[in-house]
């Protein structure tokens, strides 16, 4: 293959423009690399002949020369550009078969971007020179497209990683203690008004002290920021006027997208990092490692299809012309390639060693644990971050499903992870909706669904409980729409889930009927305090607090408009309300151990105390027997949390209190006998999402028999017979 590549030589596209010295550089690290004398190259192939390192101006618009890569040491092309600086603007040309049939897919016309990029100059301008074929040909992606992509491509930078860090340090938040917030660069900005005009959108505005301080404010402990990865808006998308807005549609796992930057690419993202630790609030980032936006055997030609198709793509073993879709979106990445799977996990270390954000949530995470025989725990990906040093120590969760076979596998990834729990979702949907039947499934959410997550040593935290998620309703309109609205999408509202689980309670969208209004507030509360008071780790929608709508859009992922953006100057009253009582149960669940047990809660005894870690109670005030579980009209139910009872052989704590959750989804009152615990007198309230003023929800000595208002939750806590001292109040 030596013999097949042009050593050295410069190709100079103009008069006047001098070539560059070329040395053989290094085979790593890959990517374009400064060491402060110049830049080294390096860029894996296996499959390749040659491979042309092209410069360009600043803005990325004129190609100024294209230089041969000069050596291949162990399927890497490098080269070291003794010339070059930071700044530098540069892509490649990849040469090769065109052999789509074989799987290869070369196509030296087209400009490709270095899947190492630290960042990106310029918009992508879809046009069909970005495809490697003619479009419209007949067998149209088996005929080689010569038109120079170059012009409607973005280009890469060469960048100097230096920032001074200063006093930075992860805030290193335990898992027993983390609360998530969800949320959108650009939407959380655009419309908020103490963000600059100019600095909406982007990382910026995301690092205002008024965000910051009112994210704070709230309790969260780790903002959860939608894709933020360089990626592409579809080109159907486009022509119909339409954006991308999510963004789960990367075309480069090193580079911050240049949409959601206002000054330097990397200095800015690492000042945000900075702000929020500094507010001692984590930063989880949302990854998109089982797919690109390269699309499948129609799709454009951007930058690994280039590259190396047939090892970057997971291909039909009997015809690699076609690509596997277990995504959806027409290709799926090939992380059983160890060079694949070196790229995703060098973009991980990047992101918390250099980058310094706290973990990552994996969109269509079944995906990366799937080897060519099947979801695997013991697969590369799952097993290289368990060992890895730098992996091992930041939050991992995945979204445990996808559309592959064995796709849905909540509960079955290995120890150290952490899940969405979809069934949360349902169960608490479908409880507070006032569906038949569904004490028992309740039981295990509010426990942190041990019958799927309580095995091999696992923690309560491994399930990520949330009710809303960007996908889906927002909170406000679960309670106010009973069908999807996703007209604006330009599918003819076929897109998105129908399956929603929500009620209208008797009006579909907006109303004044103040009944309707009153309800629909205290469903909001009390999805909201289940989701906070049950053990596991609890993950907000941002907006919800105050009731955010999207006008009954349950797919806004093409909505980069007043649909997808949070209005913060339309919060009502009733919103403000919302954000109180928000604070409220937060501040609960932080100041009670007993909310937010290290080890499951499964009925365990201690004779010494005669009690359990959980009972569950009957309106009658006595433990539920196993027979009233099948009663499907059953809908009110206590949760007994004694805080003293640990497992077997754990010293007693102090700080762990005995708590009484009751919820009742029945549509009338429901009189309940609240249970005589050993070593108690009595009963104080401390939630009742019956009552919308605070005040009212505030400490209320009570016992015997309290009336449970339809659809509420309560929370009570026992207090202590100071004669025995057996109970204590948290002091942590």
């Amino acid at each position: 293959m030596r013999d097949q590549v042009a050593m050295g030589q410069g190709k100079p596209m103009a008069a006047g423009i001098r070539r560059s010295r070329i040395e053989e550089g290094l085979p790593f690290p890959l990517g374009a690399t400064w060491d402060g004398l110049g830049v080294n190259f390096a860029l894996f192939s296996a499959h390749a002949t040659r491979v042309e390192l092209c410069l360009f101006d600043q803005e990325g618009k004129r190609e100024l020369e294209r230089i041969d890569l000069p050596e291949y040491t162990d399927e890497v092309w490098h080269g070291y550009l003794p010339d070059a600086r930071p700044g530098t603007v540069y892509g490649y040309r990849v040469h090769g078969p065109f052999e789509p049939q074989a799987g290869h897919r070369f196509n030296p016309h087209k400009l490709l971007l270095d899947p190492y990029a630290k960042a990106l100059v310029g918009p992508l301008k879809w046009s069909d020179a970005l495809f490697g074929y003619r479009v419209g040909s007949p067998r149209a992606d088996l005929t080689l497209d010569r038109r120079d992509s170059a012009p409607a491509m973005p280009k890469c930078r060469v960048v100097d990683p230096a920032f001074t860090w200063g006093r930075d340090r992860p805030p290193a938040i335990p898992w027993d203690r983390t609360i998530v917030y969800e949320t959108h660069v650009r939407g959380y900005t655009m419309r908020h008004p103490a963000v600059p005009p100019h600095l909406r959108g982007t990382f910026a505005g995301m690092m205002q002290k008024e965000i910051v301080d009112y994210i704070r404010s709230l309790g969260i402990t780790a903002v959860e920021l939608l894709p933020i990865h360089a990626f592409v808006d579809d080109r159907y998308l486009v022509e119909k006027g339409l954006r991308n807005y999510w963004g789960y549609n990367s075309i480069g796992f090193f580079a911050p997208d240049p949409r959601y930057v206002a000054g330097p690419v990397i200095t800015e993202f690492k000042e945000m990092i900075a702000h929020f630790h500094e507010a001692g609030i984590e930063v989880i980032l949302d990854v998109v490692y089982n797919h690109t936006a390269e699309g499948n055997e129609m799709g454009p030609t951007l930058s690994f299809k280039g590259i190396d198709n047939a090892s970057y793509y997971r291909l039909l073993p009997d015809q690699p012309r076609y690509y596997i879709n277990d995504t959806g979106t027409g290709n799926t990445l090939n992380l059983s390639h160890p060079r694949v799977l070196q790229m995703v996990m060098d973009s991980l270390r990047y992101w918390v060693t250099e980058m310094h954000v706290d973990g990552f949530r994996f969109d269509l995470a079944t995906i990366l644990g799937r080897e060519p025989h099947g979801f695997d725990q013991g697969g590369g990906f799952l097993d290289s971050c368990r060992q890895d040093p730098v992996l091992s120590r930041v939050k991992l969760i995945a979204e445990p499903w996808d559309i592959g076979p064995g796709g849905y596998q909540v509960g079955g990834f290995p120890p150290g992870w952490a899940e969405w729990n979809d069934r949360y979702r349902d169960t608490v949907r479908s409880f507070w909706k006032g569906d038949e039947g569904k004490l028992p499934d309740l039981a295990d959410r509010l426990t942190a669904s041990g019958s799927v997550f309580n095995q091999r040593g696992r923690k309560p935290w491994a399930s990520v409980n949330f009710v809303t998620a960007h996908d889906g309703f927002t909170l406000h309109d679960l309670v106010s729409y009973n069908d999807k609205h996703n007209e604006a999408n330009g599918e003819d509202n076929r897109d998105g889930h129908s399956h929603n689980l929500s009620w209208n309670h008797g009006v579909e969208g907006p109303t004044d009927d103040a009944e309707i209004k009153e309800l629909r507030e205290r469903q909001k509360r009390n999805l909201l305090a289940t989701l906070l008071l049950s053990q596991g780790t609890p993950m907000i929608l941002a907006g919800d607090e105050f009731g955010r709508s999207q006008n009954g859009n349950n797919n806004a992922y093409c909505q980069d408009n007043e649909i997808g953006w949070i209005d913060w100057d339309s919060i009502t009253a009733e919103g403000e309300a919302l954000t109180t009582f928000v604070r409220r149960v937060i501040g609960l669940r932080q100041t009670y151990p007993t909310l937010r047990r290290r080890r499951f809660l499964t009925g365990y005894t201690d004779t010494g105390l005669d009690s359990k870690d959980v009972t569950w109670i009957t309106p009658a005030g006595v433990e539920k027997a196993p027979e009233q579980w099948q009663d499907p009209n059953a809908r009110c139910l206590g949760m007994l949390m004694d805080g003293r009872v640990q497992s077997t052989g754990l010293r007693k704590p102090a700080g762990y209190t005995t708590l009484l959750l009751i919820v009742n989804s029945y549509h009338d009152v429901v009189p309940f006998t609240l249970p005589e615990v050993n070593g108690g007198t009595g009963w104080h309230r401390l939630l009742d999402t019956s009552a919308p003023d605070l005040e009212e929800q505030a400490e209320t000595a009570i016992g015997g028999v309290l009336e449970i208002p339809g659809r509420s939750l309560h929370l009570l806590e026992l207090q202590p017979d100071h004669r025995t001292g057996r109970h204590r109040r948290p002091d942590d």
